[in-house]
């Protein structure tokens, strides 16, 4: 009986059910129209397509995309500097491995005598059950086996347990720097692809400028439109005279630099004007910028490392009322950004992409801190 009633009953329909097909696909159409507008009108506040951005717009962003990029390109350099190192020290620990290992053979061959020569007197000695040991290491830690042996066959045993453990520590730790490179090297391909993707994204934008606009952006960076940095600025004077009336160039700033090392190494910057930036290069026809500031040191005798992060520790701070002709000059709280400072409230350095060395104003940027090189 319960089955028959149930058989009959009818499920309760929704009030919307009984609405027809087309009726009720209008309708959830125009809801969904309902719902875009609205969410136009809240992300975009008149519900109206997007302007374009302005070319002042365009720039800010390419700036950030370049200051990223030289993040990225400081990060390539650590790296690329920790990958060297690693390299020079696994060549020197397998050099290191080869020369012991043959030490090892000959203290085997030694061995091999002393145990023949038991041998055919009829002795099985323990030099003997060393060489045929699947694990000469695990027998050789057995003390018993020199007192056994002879003096002279103890002191083989010896030597030859002596250069068994140094061989194996050479060995591991070859094979742990080995490990150390391949990370590095990944990391090194991280960042490399890194640099490329921001200032390809960076000539991207550049490309969505007509070329009025990147005239008159180049034109406000002090640079020529193909690049070349041939402007007067960039070597430190105008057509009306020296810049904020501060006496500039190579003998001036050398002059005033606190010591010859630093008069050097604002000379060589100096004779780097123009010289294209290329991210990651260290001279002597490119340079990124703690590329430049590491050549232009070493110019004058001083051993800099190779990125911002590290440059900024090769000596004391010195506080921006006290910068002297030859200090280094950071920007950007991340540290990403050095160059060299030539008095006069400016420095030499290599800005990004397409703008090449040249003489800015430390207040361009974002100062951070400087360092004199010691």
């Amino acid at each position: 009986m319960t089955a028959t009633v149930a058989s009959h009953r009818k499920p309760r329909q929704h009030p919307l059910a009984s609405l027809t097909g087309g009726t009720r696909t209008a309708r959830t159409a125009a809801t969904l129209a309902l719902a875009g507008a609205a969410t136009a009108t809240v992300f975009d506040g008149t519900g109206q397509a997007a302007s374009p951005p302005t070319p002042a717009q365009v720039k800010g962003r390419i700036n950030a995309l370049y200051q990223e990029a030289e993040v990225a390109t400081q990060n390539y350099n650590g790296a690329k500097e920790a990958a060297g190192t690693a390299r020079q020290e696994l060549s020197r620990l397998q050099d290191e491995a080869a020369r012991r290992t043959q030490k090892l053979n000959t203290a085997r061959t030694e061995l091999g005598a002393v145990a023949a020569s038991q041998y055919r007197s009829g002795g099985v000695d323990p030099t003997v059950r060393l060489l045929l040991s699947a694990d000469p290491q695990r027998y050789l830690d057995g003390a018993a086996v020199l007192e056994r042996a002879g003096s002279h066959q103890a002191t083989a045993v010896a030597g030859y347990a002596r250069r068994l453990g140094s061989v194996r520590q050479v060995r591991q730790r070859a094979e742990e720097t080995a490990e150390r490179l391949a990370a590095t090297e990944a990391t090194l391909k991280k960042h490399r692809v890194t640099v490329v993707h921001k200032l390809d994204a960076a000539e991207q934008l550049l490309s969505r400028l007509t070329a009025e606009q990147r005239q008159r952006m180049a034109a406000r960076d002090g640079i020529g439109t193909d690049g070349a940095g041939t402007a007067r600025a960039d070597r430190g004077t105008r057509a009306d005279g020296p810049l904020d009336g501060i006496a500039h160039g190579p003998g001036a700033a050398a002059a005033a630099a606190p010591n010859p090392r630093a008069a050097r190494a604002v000379s060589f910057a100096y004779a780097a004007l123009g010289k294209p930036y290329v991210w990651g290069a260290t001279g002597p026809s490119a340079y990124d910028c703690s590329g430049l500031t590491q050549a232009a040191w070493k110019s004058g005798g001083v051993a800099l490392p190779r990125t911002t992060y590290t440059q900024i520790s090769s000596g004391p701070r010195i506080d921006r009322s006290q910068l002297a002709p030859g200090d280094l000059v950071f920007f950007y709280s991340g540290i990403s950004h050095v160059g060299l400072y030539i008095g006069g409230g400016k420095m030499i350095h290599a800005p990004h992409p397409g703008a090449p060395v040249r003489i800015a104003p430390i207040d361009q940027m974002p100062f951070a801190a400087a360092t004199r090189p010691a």
